[in-house]
């Protein structure tokens, strides 16, 4: 049995002003009406998989959960990274959970940020990795290159294998351009995918042998790790001290046990604006658009409008994105410098790297929709029989006025609906909370007023959610 693991962490910050810290790629609807993470699981249907392992940031487990109850994914694990420490820790993670429950199967190690255009032609090469790693082969997936690429790394490929894969030669890093035309020509070197099939002893095994330090660093955390609600909490104290390294460094580049499966199945990292260009779906000039775009005497070019209304007249090779709060305008062949402008925007104190205008909760979804010194105005709407944290504010007053749905509100020992065109106060320090419950969307409008607007400024004393 294949057990999917499905690597859900990342930024994503060459796709800003759409990917965002809070709200990035692999949780974006980019490439369809689904999301990335949502594509990865449907292109597994077909194949003898047990429920998936999906390994995220402790701040997107809402998110994450939320997205597997869209695509009928039931029973999967969770497992919540208190920090960020690349790949060969997280595999390794997963690994071990799968071991404790007394099993030792295949993992299938995907990227929640990758787009596969055939997924029969990718299910055939996982079919083709199965037979290699029931040989205990680590067996990667190597692309198909279409063309001398300076941004992925490359594998060249060894001896021929039985079961239509071969041994890998070498890893190598990325290449300058005349190196990576020399790798196109010769037809032995695959672009590195980043995605993995082996079983999870062979992987362990390798990883006490390359990697002990980190091994002991994984096992700790995750004994001393908890249970909360349907996600499984990895120990942060210990699992911050463990080393932070990649799989191909810790344990690819190292074993003599490594296999390559070609895969020319369409793929793509998603790495860019320009990759999202690539894969799209084209007009007669060559431009991708989504939303309300009018184009006029414009020529292969990417332009997505969320809100409003983008129009371009005379352009070429330019990415045009609009979001509420941003709007990104570059050149096609410059976007892996949008990175450098979500760093100045760190730099310079500002939030719009984090999150957009509309933030997601587990209860539902808030707009900032206005601001000024001293107040904040948002929209929020609240999932039916949803509920908000119980909890209080040092700084600031609420006024909630109802616009659609039924509100119940505790307002310190007072319990009360709030209807339609109603409305209500919650003074500073006073204990509060937000209830929808009926069978209907609650939305609302919140006047927030007060010498501190910061969501740091929530102190909550009860929440179904398990937050702190």
């Amino acid at each position: 049995m294949i057990t999917p693991v499905i690597m859900a962490g990342g930024t994503g910050s060459r796709l800003w002003p759409l990917s965002r810290q809070l709200n990035p790629k692999q949780f974006l609807s980019l490439c369809g009406e689904q999301t990335l993470l949502q594509q990865t699981l449907a292109r597994l249907k077909g194949l003898d998989v047990a429920s998936p392992a999906i390994i995220c940031n402790n701040e997107h487990r809402f998110m994450v959960a939320e997205q597997l109850r869209q695509a009928g994914v039931k029973n999967a694990n969770i497992l919540l990274e208190p920090v960020g420490r690349n790949t060969a820790p997280a595999i390794a993670l997963a690994a071990l959970n799968a071991r404790n429950s007394g099993e030792d199967p295949l993992l299938l190690v995907l990227a929640a940020d990758h787009y596969i255009e055939n997924e029969e032609l990718f299910q055939d090469a996982v079919i083709n990795a199965k037979r290699l790693a029931e040989q205990d082969k680590l067996v990667t997936f190597g692309i198909v290159p279409k063309h001398a690429e300076t941004g992925y790394g490359y594998i060249q490929r060894g001896s021929s294998l039985v079961e239509t894969g071969y041994g890998v030669a070498r890893f190598v890093e990325k290449p300058d351009l005349l190196t990576a035309e020399q790798y196109l020509t010769s037809g032995d070197y695959f672009w590195n995918s980043g995605m993995f099939l082996f079983k999870a002893s062979v992987y362990l095994r390798e990883l006490q042998k390359f990697q002990p330090e980190m091994l002991r660093a994984c096992k700790q955390a995750l004994e001393l790790g908890e249970a909360d609600l349907d996600f499984v909490r990895v120990n942060a104290g210990v699992f911050s001290q463990c080393p932070d390294n990649s799989i191909d460094y810790a344990v690819m580049e190292k074993t003599d046990s490594a296999a390559v499966v070609p895969l020319d199945a369409g793929w793509s990292d998603i790495g860019s604006w320009s990759a999202l260009w690539e894969i799209g779906e084209k007009d007669e000039r060559g431009n991708v658009t989504k939303g309300d775009v009018l184009a006029h005497d414009t020529s292969n070019s990417f332009i997505h409008a969320d809100h409003k209304l983008v129009a371009t007249v005379g352009v070429e090779n330019v990415v045009v994105v609009e979001t509420k709060d941003a709007l990104l305008v570059a050149h096609k062949d410059r976007v892996q410098d949008v990175k450098k402008v979500v760093e100045a925007i760190k730099n310079d104190g500002r939030h719009e790297h984090m999150n957009h205008r509309e933030v997601y909760r587990p209860w539902g979804v808030y707009d900032s929709i206005d601001n000024g010194e001293r107040y904040q105005v948002k929209r929020i709407t609240v999932k039916p029989g949803a509920k908000l944290s119980v909890q209080m504010h040092h700084h600031r007053a609420e006024h909630w006025i109802v616009v659609s749905g039924t509100a119940k509100v505790t307002n310190g020992d007072n319990e009360f609906l709030v209807a339609e065109n109603q409305s209500t106060y919650i003074p500073v320090g006073q204990v509060h909370c937000l209830e929808n419950p009926g069978v209907i969307p609650l939305e609302l409008i919140e006047v927030q007023s007060g010498s501190y607007l910061g969501e740091d400024d929530i102190v909550r004393l009860k929440d179904q959610y398990g937050r702190r």
